[in-house]
C-alpha cells in the first residue's frame, strides 16, 4: 500500500532540445548535465530524448488544421497521418513524470523550430478545451508536473528589471504557453553573456549549473498525484 506522504521515485524525463547548435550549445550542455543528475538520482529512470533543433517537427498546415478540429467519428486516415506528430509529441507529455526544455534566445524569441514544436502540441480536445465561461473560455487538459526551462541569451540583461527586460520574449512566451496547457509547475534556470566569454558568462555558466543541481534535489521530492490518488482509493 502506498502511504500518503510516499515520495515516487520518477522514472521518466523528458528533455526537449532546441538549439542549432551541437558542440558549443549552452542549454544542451545543461540539459544533460541535468539528465546525468536524473540518470544518477533516479537509477535505472527513463530518458526521452526530442531534439526539435536537430530534426525540427512540420509546420502546422491546412491538413493539419482540419484534422485537429475534426470530429472524432469524422476522422480519416489521411487526418490521423496528419496529426501523427502532434499525437506523439503529446503522448511523450503525457507519459513524462517530469520535462526539461533548452531554449536559446534567438532574436529576442524562441527559435522557431521550438515554436514549430509549440504548435504541434497547443492542440483543442488533446491540451485544452474550450469551456463556457466566456470571461475566462480555456480549460487545461493536462496534468501539472515538474517543468524545467533552461534559456541561454547572448548577453546580459534580460532577467526581470534588467535593461532588455521589455526585449525578452522567449521567457514569458514559454512561460505562458505551456502554463496554458497545465503545466504551470515550472521553474527557470537562465544563462547570459555567452557570446562574450568573459568574467560575467563564467559566473553566469557557474550560478546556472548550480541552479540545475538544485532543481535535480527539487524535482526528486516531488510526490506525483497519482500516489496520492491510489493511496486515497486503498483507503
Amino acid at each position: 500500500m502506498w502511504a500518503e506522504h510516499t515520495p515516487l521515485v520518477m522514472r521518466s524525463l523528458l528533455v526537449i532540445n532546441s538549439s542549432g547548435r551541437v558542440t558549443r550549445s549552452i542549454t544542451r550542455q545543461l540539459t544533460t548535465r541535468f539528465s546525468e543528475g536524473w540518470i544518477a538520482r533516479n537509477p535505472g529512470s527513463e530518458i526521452i530524448l526530442r531534439d526539435v533543433g536537430l530534426n525540427p517537427p512540420p509546420a502546422v498546415d491546412e491538413e493539419w488544421i482540419a484534422a485537429a478540429f475534426a470530429s472524432p467519428d469524422s476522422c480519416t486516415p489521411a487526418m490521423a497521418d496528419a496529426l501523427a506528430v502532434s499525437n506523439a509529441f503529446i503522448d511523450e507529455i503525457i507519459g513524462a513524470d517530469a520535462i526539461v526544455v533548452g531554449a536559446p534566445m534567438y532574436n529576442f524569441g524562441m527559435p522557431a523550430q521550438l515554436k514549430a514544436y509549440i504548435d504541434q502540441i497547443v492542440r483543442v480536445g488533446r491540451t485544452f478545451a474550450f469551456g463556457p465561461d466566456e470571461s475566462n473560455p480555456y480549460e487545461p487538459l493536462l496534468e501539472a508536473k515538474p517543468l524545467l526551462l533552461i534559456t541561454a541569451t547572448g548577453t546580459g540583461g534580460y532577467e526581470p528589471g534588467g535593461p532588455s527586460a521589455h526585449m525578452n520574449f522567449l521567457e514569458p512566451h514559454l512561460e505562458a504557453v505551456f502554463g496554458f496547457l497545465g503545466l504551470t509547475n515550472i521553474s527557470l534556470v537562465r544563462v547570459g553573456f555567452e557570446e562574450h566569454q568573459d568574467e560575467h558568462f563564467k559566473k553566469s555558466i557557474a550560478g546556472a549549473e548550480a541552479a540545475v543541481d538544485a532543481m535535480l534535489d527539487k524535482f526528486s521530492q516531488v510526490t506525483h498525484p497519482r500516489v496520492l490518488e491510489m493511496s486515497q482509493k486503498e483507503r
